[in-house]
Parts: structure tokens; C-alpha cells; sequence
């Protein structure tokens, strides 16, 4: 069917396959991608809906299944991961979902790194655990824990790494070298470092999942996710969960993504390079022990990010040290940064992680995972960095960190 199509990759180099991979005009000859909105398609005779259905003749079906803007987009993606297979969906964390339960039934066993996002816990712990899959959370940092948790009935591992929103460093390649050992697959999400700055396929991971409503977006427009890996987990696995399931990514939003992936590399580069002189200047500030980025040379993970990144990211997460309350009069006198739960956008953004992101966690999985009341997270965006530092500067005073 047309949804499976393979066509040979030109050589080109990531920001090229940003702009131009998976691109597929119509005869019109459109300079921009065509916006296919539309369910269903036509066929010329029975015979020929027969024959799609059955698999036998190039087409599209049904928007569930396959879309030509939403195709354009897995391309796109996939080219710019190196990965073999990509399938699009409406959040990330419908991604994170499909990845899962496609590959896990009940009686299986999971290995999670505790530091995943709030949500990714809930799903675990909520509708896996309900269809009988148990799991096991580990510091995603002791490759020791990962060895002693796997059991017999071990099928997959997920981690999170640069972690939401500790920014804790995991080492990819050794934990899937455990993985494989005993039989399992290994789920990374990438959503902060993203495809430019990381690429947990060439480390040994065998799925990657990213929301896309985060940086490949990176605007604050719509909803999105994906599911990347080989083209057998792919279409064994994700493509008749989804199918079936119905998480499927609107043709507009996949529209929309598209045009992000066109300046994801400039956009993460550009964000990164302030976020590295943001926090270079909050560790000054605060005291290095209270600031996590990977690009700082005292963060715990910083040779393990040169080793695995091509760049330390645009998100920083900085401890004030009198707890919540000292944490909310900082948010709230800052005049530039915007308090948003969202991450990865133009506009820097800020977030309290222990009451919005992560606030459905017990007190004592926030402590275990580093999430501590006066913790913030911020998503440095694209203004100038002089003025970002100027207005946490005046908000950290504001908040009576002199």
C-alpha cells in the first residue's frame, strides 16, 4: 500500500533532510506541502478498493490509517532520525502508549527509569498494571539497578534521557547492551534532546518516541507525537495498534509539524547555545549544586552528554532554595518569560514541575526522582539571551535571592 512505499534517501545532511526529506508534490506542483484534509478516499472501481484493502495496489484507504500529509511527515522525521520506520500520532503520549502496550501483553515485566515523565508513570502504573504487565522503576543512572531488575519475563525497558525535568544524563548505549543481553527492547524518549542533538537509534536504543508538540512543533500550535524504529516493530506492532486504536494525527497538524521540522536544527542550536549561557549564569547566581544542565563541566551528567549529545539542550532546571513559595514569587515577577507547562517553543517558558507537570505523583516519587518544591523548569526559547537574563536577574531579586 502506498503508506509502505519505501523510496532511496539522497545523502543529505540533517538540516537538508529537515527541510526537504519525505516531500512528495502533487501535480500541481506546490513549492509548500499540500494539505490533504480529507477521511476517506475514492477508488476507480471496486475492484481497485478490493485490492487496496487487501494490500495489493498502492493507495490510501482511510485518513486512521494512512494520510499523505501525515506520510510526508513520518518521512521527514524518520530521515532526520535515521531510523528505518516512523509512525505519527496525536500526542506524545499516545506514542509512548502505542510503543508500549503494541509490544507488551499481559504477564510481561518492565524496567522503567523512575526519572519519566509524571505521565509516563501513570501509564505504568495505571493501564499496564490493569492488563497485567508488571514494572519495575530504577535510578536511570545505575546501570547496576537496570541489571538487577530485569527478570524472566523482561521484555522492554523505557527511559527518558536528558529526564523530564531533572535533567538527569542516562547512558544509552550501556543500558541497551542490558536490554539486549536478556531479550529486550529499549524505549528512549527524546522530547528534550531531540532528533539534532541526540539520536538514541544510533546508541543501541530500538525505539525512539518523541511529543511533538515540543520542539519539533516548537511554536505552542498543536498536539502531535511519533514512534520511531525498525521497519518490523513499525508495521508489526505500532501500525495495527494505532490503526485500531484510533490515535491518529490530524492531516493539519501533521501540516503544521512539517513546517517545524523545516527549522528544527537552526531553532534547537540557537535555543541550546542561550540556554548554556543562561545557566552558566544561574550556577553563578544560585550556587552550581542548585543548577542541572549537562552542558555545565560540575553537572553530574556532563561527560556523559559530550559523550552521547551533539549539544546540552534549551532546558535548565535551578533550585530556590526557601521552597514553593519562594519559587512562586519568582515566577511571578518575571515580565518576559511566560509561566507555561509546555516546553520547546520560541517563547521561553517557565514552569513549578512539583504542582503542574509532576503534581500527580506522591510527595515521595517527586523526592525520588530530585523534584523538590522550590524547582523550577525552564525552556529558553528564541529571544535575545541578554534580556532572558535580565529578566530572571530582576525576578530572582524580586524573589530575595541576592
Amino acid at each position: 500500500m502506498a503508506e509502505k512505499k519505501e523510496t532511496a534517501l539522497p545523502d543529505w545532511r540533517p538540516q537538508t533532510r529537515a527541510v526537504r526529506a519525505g516531500l512528495a508534490r502533487s501535480e500541481h506542483g506546490e513549492t509548500a506541502e499540500a494539505l490533504y484534509l480529507t477521511s476517506g478516499f475514492v477508488y476507480e472501481t471496486a475492484q481497485e478498493a478490493a485490492a487496496r484493502f487487501a494490500g495489493e495496489a498502492e493507495g490510501y484507504v482511510y485518513s486512521r490509517y494512512a494520510n499523505p500529509t501525515v506520510r510526508m511527515f513520518e518521512e521527514r522525521l524518520a530521515a532526520l532520525e535515521e531510523a528505518e520506520a516512523c509512525m505519527a500520532t496525536a500526542s506524545g503520549m499516545a506514542a509512548v502508549f502505542a510503543a508500549l502496550a503494541a509490544h507488551l501483553s499481559a504477564g510481561d515485566h518492565l524496567v522503567a527509569a523512575r526519572q519519566v515523565f509524571g505521565s509516563v508513570n501513570r501509564i505504568i502504573t495505571g493501564p499496564l498494571s490493569r492488563f497485567g504487565i508488571t514494572h519495575t522503576f530504577v535510578d536511570g543512572r545505575d546501570l547496576n539497578a537496570w541489571r538487577k531488575a530485569v527478570r524472566q519475563q523482561t521484555r522492554a525497558f523505557i527511559l527518558e534521557s536528558p529526564a523530564n525535568p531533572t535533567l538527569d544524563v542516562m547512558d544509552i548505549a550501556a543500558i541497551a547492551e542490558i536490554a539486549h543481553a536478556h531479550g529486550a527492547l529499549l524505549i528512549v524518549d527524546n522530547v528534550f534532546a531531540t532528533p539534532v542533538l541526540q539520536k538514541p537509534l544510533a546508541l543501541g536504543a530500538d525505539v525512539v518516541v518523541y511529543s511533538a508538540t515540543k520542539h519539533i512543533d516548537g511554536q505552542g500550535r498543536v498536539l502531535g507525537g511519533a514512534v520511531l524504529g525498525s521497519r518490523a516493530f513499525i508495521d508489526d506492532h505500532v501500525q495495527p495498534f494505532l490503526r485500531h486504536t484510533g490515535a491518529a494525527l490530524s492531516p493539519f497538524n501533521a501540516w503544521v509539524l512539517l513546517k517545524g521540522l523545516e527549522t528544527l536544527p537552526v531553532r534547537v542550536r540557537s535555543m541550546s547555545e542561550s540556554a548554556g549561557a543562561i545557566a552558566a549564569f544561574l550556577a553563578e547566581r544560585l550556587g552550581a549544586e542548585n543548577v542541572r544542565y549537562p552542558g555545565l563541566p560540575d553537572d553530574p551528567g556532563h561527560a556523559l552528554a559530550r559523550r552521547q549529545m551533539a549539544g546540552f539542550g534549551s532546558l535548565i532546571a535551578f533550585t530556590l532554595p526557601e521552597g514553593r513559595a519562594q519559587a512562586f514569587r519568582f515566577m511571578n515577577a518575571l515580565k518576559l518569560i511566560d509561566i507555561s507547562n509546555n516546553l520547546g517553543d520560541a517563547k521561553s517558558l517557565i514552569t513549578h514541575p512539583a504542582s503542574t507537570t509532576h503534581s500527580a505523583l506522591s510527595e515521595e516519587e517527586r523526592a525520588a526522582q530530585g523534584i523538590g518544591e522550590g524547582m523550577v523548569r525552564l525552556s529558553v526559547g528564541l529571544e535575545d539571551v541578554e534580556d532572558l537574563i535580565a529578566d530572571i536577574a530582576q525576578a530572582l531579586d524580586a524573589a530575595g535571592i541576592t
